[in-house]
């Protein structure tokens, strides 16, 4: 595990009723309905919230990468995740698609900082060795 020198930000969230609950953070600013994927519910569930996370966190790293290869991002980048709630031999799992849109760069610049943001992506990082990911150029 990686030694922490500074914590940036913490996010504190509290969750009650499970997938058919609700999602509060500490500051009010995330207040949602929780439903199971594919119910009938008003809420958004988890695969969602960690799609709409990792796809933020993502540009973010793509940012970086494009700075540190010198490459102007296109303004109109975008990443659609997509998170697939598996279940084999009696348990569940995740995997995920990265669909990646940087108009207008060479395929390879493209591919090396889609690359370069998978390695330095922190949910990238958190998921390595346990979610299939396929990273998509769009």
């Amino acid at each position: 595990m990686n030694r922490i020198e500074d914590v940036i930000y913490t996010a504190n969230v509290r969750t009650t009723g499970g997938r058919d609950g609700a999602s509060r953070s500490s500051d009010g600013r995330l207040d949602i309905k929780l439903s199971a994927p594919g119910a009938a519910g008003l809420g958004t569930n988890p695969e969602q919230l960690l799609a709409a996370g990792w796809a933020a966190c993502f540009i973010g790293a793509l940012g970086l990468a494009a700075r540190k290869l010198k490459v102007v991002l296109p303004a109109d980048t975008a990443s659609e995740v997509e998170i697939d709630l598996c279940f084999r031999e009696g348990e569940y799992f995740l995997r995920a698609r990265h669909n990646i849109s940087l108009p207008g760069l060479e395929p390879t610049v493209a591919r090396a900082l889609v690359d370069l943001a998978h390695q330095t992506c922190p949910y990238s990082k958190a998921t390595r060795g346990n979610v299939n990911v396929e990273l998509n150029l769009t």
